[in-house]
This record gives C-alpha cells, structure tokens and sequence, in this order.
C-alpha cells in the first residue's frame, strides 16, 4: 500500500513560480518510477513528467522548458518545479506511484494561474 499527499498548490500570477510537493509512505519508495499529472475542469487527466528509481526523467512537450521533476529518496518525495507559469496551466496536480502490483494517486493540489 502506498499512500501520496501533494502540498504547495496555491494561486500565483502568470509568469510566477511554484514547486510542488509529494510525500510518499508505505512502500519503499526509491524503487517506485513517480509522475506528476494535472487534470483541468472539464478535461481530461494529462501526463506532465515522470522520473524513475535511478533518476531518468520524461516531460510532456507541453511543459518541457518550463516544468522540472525531481526526487528526493532520502525525503520519500518527488518534487514539480513549475516556472514562467500560464493561465492556461491552472488544474488540479496530481502525483502518482508506479509500482509491480499498481499505481498509486495522491488526491491532487490546487494550481490557479491568474492575476
């Protein structure tokens, strides 16, 4: 069993910044590939980047530049640093686990872009 909580949403001016956060517990984390994914009213839930155990990492095209993954295994958490931030990126974020048996969802933080 895995359980996520992301933390560091909020409501910050076009162009701003945030770094998201997810706390993982219940499994050994280190060995679990985490994805970041956001889901904006009405649409469906999009992939924004993954990161596996040893570190690789993938960024959809409509963040690359912009979005950062990162972890820290020693914290259990992985991290989206969000720069030069859009309207339209405003969305609920989610963190998921991805493990042999299952993935995992965190219930998701709040982004809204606007000024």
């Amino acid at each position: 069993q895995v359980q996520l909580v992301e933390s560091g949403g909020g409501l910050v001016q076009p162009g701003g910044s945030l770094r998201l956060s997810c706390v993982a517990s219940g499994s050994i984390f280190s060995r679990n590939t985490m994805a970041w994914y956001r889901q904006a009213p009405g649409k469906q839930r999009d992939f924004l980047a993954f990161i596996t155990s040893s570190g690789t990492t993938t960024h959809a095209d409509s963040v690359k530049g912009r979005f950062t993954i990162d972890r820290d295994n020693a914290k259990n958490t992985v991290y989206l640093q969000m720069n030069s931030l859009k309207p339209e990126d405003t969305a609920v974020y989610y963190c998921k686990a991805i493990t042999a048996g299952r993935d995992y969802w965190g219930q998701g933080t709040q982004v809204t872009v606007s000024s």
